[in-house]
């Protein structure tokens, strides 16, 4: 029998973790699972990125590695403990995880590390593609030490993958179950004029999407991990309302949010928006299920 290559994933418990594992098995592939805890099952490799400690020995042999760890950026308001929980968690994870990939023999041919649109800042109707310059904010910043804290992996000779992901729309969990809950109880509506952008992709497509980049050897560096039909929120707003056959005439105050989840947190991730395209992954030959919104929604209810 032909031997597995094994993959290991950080985030392997997460709304994206959850989905990626079971596609990566079916795919033919053996899945190394990296856990915080004391490994209680074959299949799992301990790390502490707090700590700085993993167990080298245990990554030994891995052909590739998609790291998706990281603080959840949407849970709580970002006050100055929490901004540095989200920091850490992606950028120490990162190095420490680089690092040790660096000192394998042999290494691993690919790492896919994590990234997203919150590089490119809060842009207006500017359509941003890989090339696009990196943004200002507190969320832009931590993108741009997140991607460069895998750098040991980059020197090291290893083809390194930053998936630069957009709001991921799931039928449980995620952004969307947050959004859908006013509307289902007749008070949604379009966040203040509705005219920012949101670049979304499915959380399908995503898994899809990630294990195209661990097989494409000519997919490298910043990739956005988004759908090709980016939409305006008053446009997103009118389509989730259709899907759920809810009314949508409630548009929702800036100020609320400002007062409700804090100004930084609130501009950063609701009034603000970002026009992403994914040329890379188009001009790679990667093919999408859902690359329209109200159709992608539909899929999802």
């Amino acid at each position: 029998m032909e031997e597995r290559e094994r993959i290991a994933v950080t985030g392997a418990s997460g709304l994206v973790g959850r989905e990626l594992v079971p596609t990566l098995e079916r795919n033919g592939y053996e899945v190394l699972r990296l856990v915080r805890r004391p490994p209680g099952a074959d299949g799992e490799v301990r790390w502490n990125p707090d700590g700085g400690t993993i167990d080298r020995e245990g990554l030994r042999g891995v052909a590739g590695v998609i790291h998706l760890a990281g603080d959840n950026v949407a849970s709580g308001r970002w006050t100055e403990a929490k901004k540095a929980r989200i920091r850490d968690s992606r950028v120490q994870g990162t190095a420490l995880l680089a690092r040790a990939l660096a000192e394998l023999s042999p290494k691993p041919r690919v790492l896919v590390s994590a990234s997203a649109i919150g590089y490119y800042g809060v842009r207006g109707d500017e359509v941003l593609d890989e090339t696009a310059s990196q943004g200002s904010g507190f969320l832009a910043s931590v993108c741009g030490e997140w991607e460069a804290a895998a750098e040991p992996a980059r020197e090291a000779g290893i083809r390194v993958v930053h998936p630069r992901i957009g709001i991921v729309l799931a039928a449980e969990g995620g952004a969307l179950a947050k959004m859908k809950m006013p509307f289902l109880f007749g008070v949604g509506g379009r966040i203040g004029d509705g005219s920012q952008y949101m670049s979304w992709i499915t959380l399908e497509d995503l898994v899809s999407a990630l294990a195209f980049a661990l097989e494409n050897d000519e997919l490298v560096g910043p990739v956005n991990f988004v759908s090709p039909t980016p939409v305006t929120n008053a446009d997103f707003t009118a389509a989730l309302g259709r899907v759920l056959k809810r009314p949508t005439a409630l548009p929702v105050p800036k100020f609320a949010l400002r007062l409700g989840a804090g100004a930084e947190m609130a501009n950063e991730m609701l009034i603000g928006g970002a026009r992403v395209v994914p040329s890379a992954l188009h001009v790679h030959g990667f093919r999408w299920e859902h690359t329209s919104v109200e159709p992608a929604l539909e899929s999802l209810f």
